[in-house]
């Protein structure tokens, strides 16, 4: 079964006001040469182009319309598609800026617009201190290396100094305002007063509990604005990414925090659910799964993400059938037993009319007529005694197999008479004869096992959309690890029974 992608099919419903007046913002733009320039807004991780203005003569640049915009941060884009600068559009949506093209940020001006002064006037700060910065190394010149290296730390520490203060006076007067809460999506938390530990060395396990816990401080997730500005998405990313830990359970709480912060159906819940549920059924981690498993049960399949116009009714109906899939694959789940056949019987099964079969009931009437003398051919999974058991889903004509299955039996050699494993090796395909002699040719020392008779429905069972699939299972056949490398499963055997030596020794 091919894997959904989940891309956000969401239904927006904007409420205007009977009192909206429309937009009408005009740029004032010096020495521009372009003809055409485009309205583009912040939509969590992506941009949109709201307007276009196509009239563009000695620099006059309008967007214009009927309905209000909606609130955030917007960017003015060239017609090479090249970034001016950001700016705000909330409650004031007619209003003028004044600019150049030879010097743009330090000739910006807002007229009529009180936040766009404020924000204007941050920007020209901050990037006239990164061109300081930038000069720093210049002045070096003719120095040697101890007395360069000092000058540039002492440099950067002063502009350090200066930035600081000036980004902590400039929050203080803005604050209450819409600059502040976007300025505030990118400013980290950190502690000011550190406590020792009882090495004597600052307190690091105080100062990234302080930093997670204070990560959001002053982030409204129900205000829509901040999902159309530049910070926010980036915000979730790297606290989702980089600072909490990677573990299923931990990403499981901290969504399910995050998600009630949001007004049920806003803009940021359906993007935030939209964004959750595509990153984590894309995930490569083992044991993300659990992530996907949980978003879909909890939003999704229960009419939620329907009802908010995050998915189709069809959408969430082919997500509930993955996940009843994925359910019984996460890890430590039990598997469900196979009955398959050894390549002992491989011949005698097929001659029973097997190969020939075209249809399920075919096949069926066959299973029927010949069960006695099939029962005693089959070999299940649950019968093999060992205390890992590598279960391996691949099949002879498949050229990444033809590499990754005598790469895994050349690979557990090392491990024989050291932990006690087995292989069970299924082939997905009914094919016996260039199986048999792979198997053969290769002296593939696994119990090499197929499904003439289809009892099993082993791609939708074991979510196999391409082989070879390799899970590690336990004693009582629970999935210990799963989706590897014919080069991870030896490694992983290994951390296992290290693990279990371990737990045993307590």
């Amino acid at each position: 079964m091919k894997k959904i992608l989940l891309l956000v099919n969401a239904i927006f419903i904007f409420s205007f006001s009977s009192i909206a007046q429309g937009y009408d913002i005009k740029f004032n733009f010096k020495g521009t040469k372009d003809s055409i320039m485009y309205l583009v807004k912040y939509r969590f991780d992506q941009k949109v182009i709201a307007d276009t203005s196509k009239k563009i003569k000695n620099g006059m640049v309008q967007f214009k319309g009927k309905k209000d915009l909606d609130k955030g941060v917007y960017i003015l884009v060239s017609q090479e598609k090249s970034i001016y600068f950001d700016f705000f559009i909330n409650e004031s949506q007619k209003f003028t800026v004044n600019l150049e093209q030879s010097d743009i940020v330090n000739t910006l001006k807002s007229i009529g617009n009180k936040e766009n002064e404020q924000f204007f006037s941050y920007i020209k700060y901050i990037t006239n201190k990164n061109l300081e910065f930038g000069k720093i190394r210049e002045a070096t010149k003719g120095k040697s290396k101890a007395d360069s290296t000092k000058y540039v730390n002492d440099k950067l520490k002063e502009l350090n100094i200066e930035v600081k203060k000036f980004e902590k006076d400039f929050m203080e007067s803005v604050k209450g305002t819409f600059v502040y809460d976007v300025l505030n999506l990118k400013t980290e938390k950190e502690p000011t007063e550190i406590p020792k530990a009882s090495n004597g060395r600052p307190d690091s396990l105080y100062q990234y509990y302080y930093y997670k816990n204070h990560f959001f401080d002053g982030v409204d997730f129900k205000d829509e604005r901040i999902i159309h500005t530049p910070f926010f998405a980036d915000r979730i990313k790297k606290y989702f990414d980089n600072v909490i830990v990677q573990h299923p359970d931990t990403v499981i709480q901290e969504i399910d925090k995050i998600m009630a912060k949001c007004n049920e159906c806003n803009l940021n819940y359906i993007l935030l659910l939209g964004h959750f549920t595509y990153k984590y059924e894309q995930s490569k981690i083992m044991g993300f799964d659990k992530v996907f498993v949980h978003l879909a049960n909890t939003y999704i399949t229960n009419g939620k993400a329907v009802k908010c116009g995050v998915y189709t009714q069809e959408t969430a109906t082919k997500i509930k059938e993955r996940v009843d899939i994925m359910s019984g694959l996460l890890l430590e789940s039990k598997v469900a037993e196979l009955y398959m056949v050894d390549t002992v019987y491989a011949n005698q099964v097929m001659k029973m009319g097997f190969d020939t079969a075209k249809t399920s009931k075919s096949v069926t009437d066959l299973y029927y007529k010949n069960v006695e003398k099939l029962t005693p051919m089959f070999t299940t999974l649950y019968s093999v005694k060992s205390k890992y058991t590598i279960l391996v889903f691949w099949a002879s004509d498949c050229g990444h197999c033809q590499t990754e299955i005598p790469k895994l039996n050349d690979n557990l050699k090392e491990l024989k008479g050291k932990i006690d494993f087995k292989v069970f090796a299924v082939q997905t395909k009914d094919e016996v004869l260039a199986w048999k002699k792979f198997i053969i040719e290769k002296k593939l020392d696994f119990i090499n096992v197929f499904d003439p008779v289809h009892l099993n429905n082993l791609k939708e069972r074991f979510d196999i959309y391409s082989t070879p699939v390799i899970y590690i299972l336990d004693k009582d056949k629970k999935i210990k690890a799963k989706r590897l490398s014919a080069e991870q499963v030896p490694d992983m055997l290994k951390l296992l029974e290290d693990m279990d030596k371990k737990g045993a020794g307590k």
